[in-house]
């Protein structure tokens, strides 16, 4: 009887072992190839942009290139779009949520164009808000007085609890940006700014600094680039607003620029760029691409003490 040494026996069984195992792991590898891949930046590993705005279109969120844009809860772990045209006949929002190092699998949501709170607990969308709970958001609640007898598409809160929002009375274009300041635990009766800030047509979309240092809107005036434009107007130290001023040559285009918001952490200026293009029936529908930039811009146009 021909008996092989023990050392080659266990040569044997050690590849045998090993193909085995490399077996499993490239079946477990391909079972999980349609995971989202491991990504540790939280803007979705896409290289940052410089003074200059770049599309924003992560392929995680624009695989077909029908993303509009989004917008990110103040802790980077959700991320809240809209897409629109093609096989999305009517905009369709998702929430896509960050969690053991990467991004997970886009769901379908109700909550549409979030504006959060800078704790996060609390989103806004026109006059009404949800709150956090232990299995999501609540159902919308009203505001209250002063914000429920007009109609609002862009609203900002500060540090201070002073809201900023926009204000159009249908069919009135012009529309109008106002504040209310919380006081005493209530919340005055708007204030409409002045004409440093509402002077124009479609007058929408304020951001306000969380120190209340600048606003940031978007408004069709004759000094711009086209259709609407992205301006800004800095606050003294005294509390008044210095006259408005266009965010340039590199922000604005022919094209339509609306809807601008910085990120919780100060780094990134986000916007849409886009047009409103005809159907033939004579309806008009938008087609816009999210853009962003570093928020260095802002600072570039603060005026010198």
């Amino acid at each position: 009887m021909n008996i092989q040494p023990m050392g080659k026996t266990y040569l044997i069984l050690t590849l045998v072992l090993t193909l085995f195992l490399n077996a499993c792991n490239t079946k477990n590898q391909k079972a999980n190839d349609n995971d989202p891949p491991a990504i540790e930046s939280p803007y979705f590993g896409e290289k940052p942009p410089g003074l200059v705005p770049k599309l924003f279109a992560p392929d995680i969120v624009s695989p077909e290139g029908l993303f509009e844009g989004g917008t990110f809860s103040p802790d980077m772990k959700e991320y809240y779009f809209s897409r629109k045209n093609g096989k999305y006949e009517k905009r369709t929002f998702f929430v896509i949520r960050y969690e053991n190092n990467r991004w997970g699998k886009e769901s379908k949501t109700d909550i549409a164009y979030p504006k959060f709170s800078r704790d996060g607990t609390i989103i806004y969308r026109g006059n009404e808000y949800r709150e956090r709970t232990d299995t999501g958001w609540s159902e919308l609640k009203s505001m209250g007085p002063p914000f429920t007898d007009m109609h609002i598409m862009g609203i900002s809160v500060s540090d201070k609890g002073t809201f900023f929002f926009d204000q159009f009375e249908r069919p009135d274009t012009i529309g109008a940006i106002s504040y209310s300041r919380l006081i005493n635990g209530k919340y005055e009766p708007r204030q409409k700014m002045g004409k440093e800030i509402n002077t124009g047509t479609w007058i929408a979309h304020p951001n306000i600094a969380p120190d209340e240092s600048y606003l940031i809107w978007d408004v069709v005036r004759e000094d711009g680039y086209g259709q609407a434009d992205i301006y800004i107007s800095f606050r003294t130290k005294e509390g008044s607003w210095l006259p408005a001023i266009n965010m340039g040559d590199k922000i604005n285009t022919e094209l339509q620029e609306s809807g601008a918001q910085v990120t919780d952490d100060g780094k990134y200026l986000f916007f849409s760029r886009g047009e409103w293009k005809a159907r033939e029936d004579g309806s008009t529908y938008w087609v816009g691409r999210p853009y962003w930039v570093d928020a260095q811009v802002i600072e570039n146009l603060r005026p010198k003490p």
